[in-house]
C-alpha cells in the first residue's frame, strides 16, 4: 500500500511538471527573450514571480518554456532510441545464429565506447540545435533497449503460442509485433522510462557545458549555464529554480521506473 501511494505521489508530481511545461504558453507572464535592463537581477517578488536574470528576462517564463524544450528533446530522443533499439534487438533476437552473434559483437563494441564520445562526435557534425540534440541523444541511447528486446525475443520465440502461430502460417511481421513485441512491452516500458531520465540529464549536462541547445533557445540546461556567474554575486534564484525542477523531474522518473521494475521483478533479462 505504501509503495502504491509513493508511486501515485511521484506520478502526480511528474504530471504536474509536464502540465506546467505543456501549458507554458499560457503560464508564461512575459516573452522568454524580452529584456528589461531596468529590472536586472530583480529578486523574486510581485513584478517577477521568480525574479529576473542578468538581462532582465523573467525567470519564471524562461523556466516553464525551457522545461518544454528540455522535456521535448528528451521525449523525442527516447522515442527515436526506442524504435532503433526495438528494430536492432528484434532482428538479432529473432534471427539468432550467426546474425545474432555478429550484431551482438557490434553492440558490445558500441557499449564499450563512452557515450560522451559519440555525443561530442555527432555534436561536431550536427552543430547543435534542438532537433540536432534530439537526433544525437536518440542515436546514442538505444543500446540498452536493444539488449532487452533481444533477450525477450529469444525467450519468447520458443513459446508454444509462437510455435503454433508459425505452424498455422502466420506472417513473420504479425508474429514479431503481435506475439513477441507485445509480450515484451513490460520490460521495454521500464527501460524506456529510465532512458527518459538519462535523456533529460544528457540534455541538461551538454547545455550546461555550452555545447547543447543554443543559448537563444531557453532550456533548463541553458539556464544553469547562464546562472554560473550569477550565483557568485548572490542571484541565487536564477540557478536554484531550474536546478530544483531538474532534480525533481529526474527523481520522479527514476522512482516511477523503480516501482514498475519491482512490480515486474523476474521479467528482466539483459
Amino acid at each position: 500500500m505504501k509503495s502504491r501511494k509513493r508511486l501515485i505521489f511521484w506520478c502526480s508530481l511528474l504530471g504536474l511538471i509536464l502540465a506546467m511545461t505543456i501549458f507554458s504558453d499560457l503560464l508564461a507572464t512575459q516573452p522568454v527573450n524580452e529584456m528589461d535592463l531596468d529590472s536586472v537581477y530583480s529578486p523574486p517578488g510581485e513584478g517577477h514571480l521568480l525574479g529576473t536574470d542578468h538581462l532582465g528576462r523573467d525567470v519564471f517564463s524562461r523556466l516553464v518554456q525551457g522545461g518544454k524544450v528540455t522535456l521535448a528533446v528528451a521525449g523525442l530522443s527516447v522515442a527515436l532510441s526506442f524504435v532503433i533499439g526495438v528494430i536492432y534487438g528484434g532482428i538479432s533476437g529473432y534471427a539468432g545464429g550467426w546474425t545474432d552473434s555478429v550484431m551482438m559483437r557490434i553492440l558490445e563494441a558500441l557499449i564499450s565506447i563512452p557515450s560522451l564520445i559519440f555525443v561530442l562526435a555527432f555534436q561536431a557534425v550536427m552543430q547543435g540545435g534542438m532537433w540536432g540534440m534530439t537526433f544525437i541523444i536518440g542515436v546514442t541511447g538505444w543500446f540498452t533497449t536493444a539488449r532487452i528486446i533481444r533477450s525477450e525475443f529469444i525467450r519468447l520465440k520458443d513459446a508454444e503460442y509462437v510455435k503454433m502461430a508459425k505452424m498455422f502460417g502466420t506472417p513473420v511481421w504479425s508474429i514479431l509485433t503481435g506475439h513477441l513485441l507485445r509480450n515484451s512491452l513490460p520490460p521495454l516500458l521500464v527501460v524506456t522510462i529510465f532512458n527518459l531520465a538519462g535523456a533529460v540529464f544528457i540534455e541538461v549536462s551538454l547545455s550546461f557545458l555550452g555545447i547543447g541547445i543554443p543559448p537563444s533557445i531557453p532550456s533548463w540546461g541553458n539556464m544553469l549555464y547562464n546562472a554560473q556567474n550569477d550565483l557568485l554575486i548572490g542571484a541565487w534564484w536564477i540557478g536554484v529554480f531550474p536546478g530544483l525542477l531538474i532534480f525533481l523531474t529526474i527523481l520522479s522518473i527514476n522512482f516511477i521506473g523503480e516501482a514498475l521494475k519491482k512490480s515486474g521483478r523476474g521479467r528482466f533479462h539483459a
